[in-house]
């Protein structure tokens, strides 16, 4: 049973003498308070153990604005072992750099022009360089490039002065504690017991290391600290073959040393602080060790940081103590779903992979910044994030009851707000049209895809439609109502007019969410999915106008009201309006049309279920991504068929996979896609809390079968 804002306010008022925070008009809980989730039963019995080491399980701790990801050991000290398989970082929000650029290049050298509607109009395509990109294409694709800020592993000595290898770990054994953010780890080497135990400051880039072994006093133990050159790779961020192109300065101080390094023209800092008795030693160049003679024990924490750190580190025990703190506050507040009372087969593997989505997301995607697709663990299209995905990484917080973690990354939109104005300035059009493929300088990156990409564009309205949905205050739309006016007025701007067919168009010189469409930007026309989003995001944004006292903007009517509708062909919405009308690979993203996409007078839903299920029986699976299994949930959810919505959250696909870490395994190039981690919690948060004008019953995503049982509580309802 169901018990809304109001019925629980009347209860905890006369219970406790107090009344709930939130809004009164959200659903939050499925069972009475006498029935409340254990939240530390529901995510210990998902902590991480691993007895071997697999190179696409590495474990990570963080804060959302920091990570560090660690081997078997507990730190970074097989890096090559995982090198083909899932990559070991340590990364930050802020940590980039960018090569020399003695040429000068310049995005506008890269400018193709396009006809649209008579006019040409301009695009970071390369399109006049043939056979890849242009040096240029390349130095700004690849530039600025996210950082490794430093490898940390563990220096073995063997007895005998062999080289060591992980084979020669045995009895291993590793612990993540989801419940308090500690990763612990045991091994023997050498029959000599080892134990490390890592943890993430909270609100800090630091990492908190404790050594236990009889090694350190023979001194065949010791954390080895490695700091790279950046790299313009697509998916290394680390070079190592370059010592001369960067420098590391070091300064002693009590107990401990501050280094600063300096990269070109960029540069950050690294202070190291360790317990008595620890000494630090070059070992080459950017090469240290921190080794403790005579001791069994040792403590070392590193923080990273671009400005000069003067403040002393607190000691281990302190942050590990912050850090349980802060997974308690976590795991007990915003959204819990437990599934411990459902018979279906399935319902045990979904749950694990909901909380490990949780842990992920927040040490990955909760950051001041947009997240690249590869979180913090490693590089993936040269650390940069791409704002079509920005959606499918946050926003579950919303949904969470975690708005906090989504509005984290609101401001960078603000800040390259002017930038994305002078790109539609460039291209003829009004407000600010958002690039797809950035760093946090804003700038576009050149690309034969993602320059033609549209539907990031509605995001930053849906992103504010949330905050609004939570907070209900004129201060919210204050706020964001540059955001979303800016972006209104270049989606108003950005169809243009077929005088044949009285109606607005979507393109050409697109590619819709379905990139296979590419080689037809050109030509493409009215993706599906792309007008819905448009209709909903600039109503959306109409009531904004009308909640701050404005009249509609007449313009954006014009385009709301003679919009194309989506084609229909046999009876089912196609991909495009233009030939080839539908490729059935990659994102069937005409489905996100009336799921996604909230009801629109532009779909039927009659149509739209013929169109799930002509999908379901035609569409390659394999060439598929992480973000669609969610995405057709949702849809099927809303199509009020929770059958199917469980059923294609477990399709038999390549990319549908999940590693006993959590992370939503693609390729070996992409071993890791927070896309479809976020994209999950998103999935189940409706299915279980249900949206806008859903069915009124518990859990309505979910099959009313008696196989499951679901309890859920703090979760808002999708729009």
């Amino acid at each position: 049973m169901k018990i809304q804002k109001w019925n629980l306010f009347i209860l905890v008022f006369f219970v406790l003498g107090g009344c709930h925070r939130g809004e009164f008009d959200t659903t939050i809980k499925a069972e009475s308070l006498s029935h409340a989730i254990d939240r530390e039963t529901l995510i210990k019995r998902h902590n991480v153990t691993l007895h071997q080491p697999d190179p696409l399980t590495p474990l990570s701790v963080g804060n959302g604005e920091f990570a560090f990801t660690a081997d078997i050991t507990g730190l970074q000290t097989f890096p090559e072992f995982h090198e083909q398989g899932m990559p070991l970082g340590t990364q930050s929000q802020w940590g980039w750099h960018s090569m020399p650029n003695p040429e000068d290049f310049k995005l506008q050298d890269v400018l193709s022009e396009y006809e649209v509607a008579g006019r040409s109009v301009p695009y970071a395509s390369d399109g006049s360089f043939s056979g890849g990109y242009s040096p240029t294409g390349n130095w700004l694709r690849s530039n600025p490039h996210r950082l490794h800020l430093g490898r940390i592993g563990l220096q073995l000595k063997s007895s005998d002065d062999s080289s060591v290898g992980i084979d020669d770990l045995k009895n291993t054994e590793q612990t993540l504690d989801l419940w308090t953010g500690l990763l612990s780890s045991r091994f023997e080497f050498e029959d000599e017991p080892v134990t490390v135990q890592t943890v993430c400051h909270p609100e800090q880039d630091l990492l908190a290391i404790r050594i236990e072994s009889p090694l350190l006093s023979e001194n065949r133990l010791a954390i080895a600290l490695a700091l790279p050159y950046g790299s313009m790779e697509w998916r290394n961020a680390a070079d190592w073959q370059s010592p001369q192109n960067h420098k590391t300065m070091v300064q002693a101080i009590d107990q401990g040393a501050v280094l600063k390094r300096i990269l070109d023209s960029d540069h950050y800092y690294l202070r190291v602080a360790w317990s008595k008795g620890v000494a630090i030693r070059s070992i080459s160049e950017h090469k240290y060790e921190f080794c403790a003679p005579g001791k069994q024990s040792m403590d070392v924490r590193f923080t990273f940081s671009p400005k000069p750190l003067s403040k002393d580190l607190e000691n281990f025990d302190k942050i590990r103590n912050l850090a349980a703190r802060h997974w308690h506050r976590f795991w007990t507040t915003g959204g819990a779903i437990d599934f411990s009372q459902c018979t279906d087969p399935r319902a045990s593997e979904l749950e694990r992979r909901i909380v490990l989505s949780q842990y992920l997301t927040a040490i990955q995607c909760a950051g001041s910044s947009p997240p690249q697709e590869t979180g913090l663990v490693c590089n993936s299209w040269y650390g940069k994030f791409h704002l079509e995905m920005h959606w499918w990484h946050a926003v579950h917080f919303a949904l969470w009851d975690r708005l906090e973690l989504l509005e984290r990354s609101l401001p960078w939109y603000e800040s390259v707000l002017s930038k994305a104005k002078g790109t539609a300035q460039m291209q003829g059009y009004q407000g600010a049209r958002w690039p797809k493929m950035v760093s946090r300088d804003g700038r576009e990156s050149p690309s034969r895809v993602g320059v033609f990409l549209i539907w990031q564009q509605p995001h930053p309205i849906y992103y504010a439609e949330l905050c609004y949905r939570v907070h209900r205050d004129k201060k919210t739309l204050e706020r964001y109502r540059s955001l979303v006016f800016e972006t209104a007025a270049f989606m108003a701007s950005y169809p243009t007019w077929d005088e044949q067919g009285k109606r607005y168009v979507l393109g050409p010189a697109l590619i819709p969410a379905q990139e296979s469409y590419g080689s037809t930007r050109s030509t493409n026309l009215n993706p599906t999915f792309e007008l819905a989003y448009w209709h909903w995001a600039l109503e959306t944004a109409q009531q904004w106008r009308l909640r701050l006292g404005l009249e509609r903007n007449p313009d954006w009517d014009q385009v709301i009201q003679k919009l194309s509708k989506p084609t229909i062909k046999d009876g089912v919405y196609t991909g495009i309006e233009t030939e080839p009308f539908t490729i059935y690979r990659d994102h069937p993203s005409m489905v996100a049309a009336y799921g996604f996409v909230p009801p629109t007078p532009l779909i039927d839903p009659v149509i739209m279920k013929r169109t799930m299920d002509h999908v379901l029986s035609k569409w390659d699976w394999p060439s598929t991504w992480g973000w669609d299994y969610p995405m057709l949930a949702m849809t099927a959810a809303r199509l009020g068929e929770p059958e199917k919505a469980v059923d294609v959250l477990f399709i038999e696909s390549p990319k549908n996979r999940y590693l006993a870490n959590g992370h939503n395994y693609q390729s070996s190039r992409l071993p890791l896609y927070l896309p479809g981690n976020g994209g999950l919690l998103t999935a189940v948060a409706m299915m279980a809390a249900g949206w806008d004008g859903g069915p009124d019953r518990p859990a309505p995503g979910f099959p009313d079968n008696g196989k499951w049982n679901v309890q859920w509580e703090d979760l808002r309802p999708m729009p």
